[in-house]
């Protein structure tokens, strides 16, 4: 078994599904399944949807219809008849979005959440495979829902390891080429659950887990991992081969490329990992598995943007001791912040968190309660793996830094 994936920007419009279709006939489609992101920034716009439906009603139905549009005009270019059944199987999805929103009794934006998001990646994988039918490419249509099963955790939901192996292991067909959708998952009582945001890369890994796959490969529109994002950084150079740890390393500190949970399934089982391009398929890109390190050694850099920096010192200068410790991270916990960085002093801590579910002002006024608080919206956090004097310098040139943390093997800076 292989597995594909194939991000939003491979399927983009109708030539990137065409051009998916020119990848499988040049490297084989025997015995893979293929794991689909929603085309293009389709989950931004269903983003838009749901905001429209909790804040801006009037919007709500003319932002459904700029996503119908955009699907329709690729579904136009793929199928020369209009008549053909991909286009009534789409709209049968977009019948369900407006049936949710008119019968949904939910306050709770993060459940409403999920259930609009997903559309994006079920409208993708049935254009693709109707695609594919048409120009011979025989497959299987699966709903991922039905496979991987989560807790309700809703937009960063938590894998049911063993329900979801026993349903891949009696349910799922090795012998054919089956398409399924990145990003979703079901809970207990099949609601559909997201396992955030670019999680369609670990939907591949747990498949491959799970099927004891022989490799996975993320298809990009970049030629491998690069040691660095080439829309903020200069000279991004390829990585031909990346190690399990090195490559979990750059993915919890922000590398875009892999998702942060795709490579532990993956290296319990030590199944490869390839990062290629869709665009010329037959190039080696990156592999990630056991060996050296990183090669070429230089140094990866990773910029987070849109994080909060926030500065804590006691009331009555007392230590910053292990008991406001806890009682800080039990607050970043209540308010859903994910923690970037951290660093203290006697009578200071600093936290660099990303305000993931609108919780900021909540957490500040608790935290007012305790502590002197100063924070800094919009800062941008800075890593960089393997880091030597001429790369930070670099990357400090004209830049305000308010915190600065070095490590033997890492340096992490937050500039304004």
């Amino acid at each position: 078994m292989r597995v594909f994936k194939f991000g939003g920007a491979s399927v983009k419009d109708a030539e990137g599904v065409k051009n998916l279709a020119k990848v499988l006939k040049t490297i084989g489609h025997d015995k893979t399944l293929i794991v689909i992101s929603a085309m293009g920034k389709t989950t931004n716009a269903l983003e838009q949807v749901t905001e429209n439906y909790f804040e801006n009603k009037t919007e709500l139905q003319s932002s459904i219809h700029e996503v119908i549009k955009y699907h329709n005009e690729i579904l136009i270019e793929l199928f020369d008849n209009e008549r053909h059944e991909a286009f009534g199987a789409v709209k049968l999805f977009f019948d369900e979005i407006n049936h949710f929103f008119k019968s949904n009794k939910s306050p709770d934006y993060n459940y409403v959440y999920d259930q609009i998001i997903g559309f994006g990646e079920l409208i993708s994988t049935t254009i693709v495979s109707h695609y594919l039918n048409e120009i011979g490419i025989k497959n299987n249509w699966i709903d991922v829902r039905e496979y991987i099963k989560t807790d309700n955790y809703y937009r960063r939901a938590n894998v049911d390891w063993d329900t979801t192996q026993n349903n891949i292991a009696h349910n799922f067909n090795r012998n054919v080429l089956n398409i399924t959708q990145g990003f979703l998952g079901s809970d207990a009582n099949n609601f559909t659950t997201t396992l955030g945001r670019e999680g369609s890369d670990y939907t591949a890994a747990i498949f491959a887990y799970c099927l004891n796959a022989n490799s996975v490969t993320i298809w990009k529109d970049v030629k491998g991992v690069l040691n660095a994002d080439p829309r903020y950084f200069e000279n991004a150079q390829l990585l031909n081969q990346i190690s399990y740890t090195e490559a979990i390393e750059l993915a919890f500190y922000g590398a875009s490329v892999i998702h942060p949970k795709t490579l532990q399934p993956l290296q319990r089982k030590e199944i490869p990992l390839y990062v290629k391009s869709f665009l010329n398929p037959e190039e080696k890109g990156t592999c990630v598995s056991k060996g050296k390190a990183i090669e070429p050694e230089i140094p990866c850099f990773i910029v987070k943007k849109n994080q909060i920096l926030i500065s804590l010192s006691s009331l009555d200068f007392s230590y910053i001791v292990e008991e406001n410790i806890s009682d800080i991270f039990n607050l970043l916990h209540l308010y859903k912040m994910k923690v970037d960085v951290i660093q203290n002093s006697a009578i200071s801590f600093s936290v660099c968190i990303e305000n993931v579910y609108n919780n900021l002002e909540k957490l500040l006024q608790h935290l007012k309660a305790k502590f002197k608080v100063t924070f800094y919206e919009n800062v941008s956090l800075y890593t960089i793996r393997h880091y030597n004097d001429v790369a930070i310098n670099a990357l400090e040139k004209d830049k305000t830094v308010l915190l600065k943390q070095l490590t033997q093997q890492t340096v992490q800076i937050v500039t304004k």
